[in-house]
């Protein structure tokens, strides 16, 4: 397996991972067990450095367009509502703007992952 197919895979699992953190943290938040929120949020995290090493990995290893630019900078965007919305429900301010922001974000982001080239590349191993 090549470099440019194990970062992919890296990648992708490492958004799911934050998927279902993002899942863990917020269902804990709801049950008010904040010391299981906190865990998952931290991990979350580290999580997103690993979402972002990766994405750099896979950007320098591959030509540089003006799309895997754009995606990164749609990644980070996402990253960051991701952030806004653990924190503003641990404070118990709305969170519905946010909430369809990031799954409009999120949707968007995936796709356009999946339209570049090297997207289906976890598909060819």
């Amino acid at each position: 397996m090549n470099g440019g197919i194990f970062m992919t895979h890296m990648h992708i699992t490492a958004w799911v991972l934050a998927v279902i953190l993002l899942i863990v943290a917020t269902v804990q938040l709801k049950k008010g067990n904040q010391k299981a929120y906190k865990i998952a949020h931290m991990i979350l995290r580290i999580d997103y450095l690993l979402i972002i090493a990766s994405g750099i990995v896979m950007i320098t290893t591959t030509k540089l367009t003006g799309d895997y630019a754009g995606k990164a900078i749609l990644g980070v965007i996402v990253i960051g509502l991701t952030e806004m919305l653990l924190v503003k429900m641990n404070k118990g301010k709305p969170v519905k703007g946010i909430s369809i922001a990031l799954a409009a974000f999120f949707v968007v982001v995936v796709a356009f992952g999946f339209y570049l080239p090297q997207g289906f590349d976890f598909l060819r191993i």
